[in-house]
């Protein structure tokens, strides 16, 4: 695992979200390192989904904000964040159950198309190119994440494992610079997660700087560079996964003796 990172990729500089009298984001401000696999740990309730939410657009933060490649990171609504270049799954997954495993992934082209509403109705030669592109490159991702005998299964008819590594998929197919993954390994078992972990360490060592979200202790500390700590919506700590398991807050709050 690297432990020399590039430069800040993106930067959060006291995000606050409150919903009402509830402050589910308290000035949080971390930065992440291009070429890294960046972890975000905390109990349940901590603001960790509720800060990917309002980096990808489906909030709008109170307070703060971002910058993604050196500049402002303006995304009010998410498919604006996907074109800057962040793509994420979620917590629960979001598929298209009645659509192919194929037709999934290559929904996720949509915002690197560029034929417009004219070529698609004449389905001119270049729109023709561009959709084999498209569909190409749906297969090659389904082969990336190892699903590729899937191809024409209904997403709803996959195993849940397989639609967490579908959902993988569809995010890169957006050729992401920061990938976001929401707990990707939730109710897998330890074979699952360790080809999950495999599948991360490929997309970093293919050049995408991650950010995750996981409450698998384990899967975090031998697979992040670095880690950040959320608490009642407020940054406990953001350091090395040595440094972060050794720190009494992190242990009172979240990890325990």
């Amino acid at each position: 695992m690297s432990k020399a990172m590039g430069e800040v990729l993106l930067e959060a500089n006291a995000v606050a979200k409150h919903f009402g009298g509830v402050k589910a984001l308290r000035d949080v401000s971390l930065t992440i390192r291009r070429g890294e696999v960046y972890g975000l740990i905390g109990p349940n309730g901590a603001g960790k989904t509720t800060f990917f939410n309002c980096m990808t657009g489906l909030y709008v933060p109170d307070g703060g904000g971002f910058m993604f490649n050196g500049t402002p990171l303006v995304a009010d609504a998410p498919h604006q964040a996907a074109e800057r270049g962040i793509a994420r799954t979620f917590q629960n997954i979001r598929l298209f159950g009645n659509m192919t495993a194929l037709e999934n992934v290559m929904v996720g082209r949509h915002v690197r198309t560029k034929a417009g509403v004219v070529g698609a109705m004449l389905h001119t030669p270049a729109t023709r190119n561009e959709e084999a592109a498209i569909r190409q490159r749906a297969i090659d991702l389904l082969h990336y994440v190892r699903i590729e005998d899937r191809a024409e299964d209904l997403a709803k008819n996959l195993s849940y494992g397989d639609q967490r590594r579908l959902e993988i998929a569809r995010a890169l197919a957006t050729e992401p610079s920061l990938l976001c993954l929401d707990e990707p390994a939730a109710g897998m078992n330890a074979t699952e997660t360790e080809a999950l972990r495999d599948l991360i360490e490929g997309i970093r060592r293919d050049g995408t700087t991650i950010l995750l979200i996981e409450h698998d202790v384990k899967l975090v500390m031998g697979l992040c560079d670095r880690v950040a700590v959320l608490d009642y919506g407020a940054l406990v700590i953001e350091d090395v996964p040595a440094v972060v398991q050794k720190d009494q807050r992190v242990i009172e709050a979240y990890l325990g003796a």
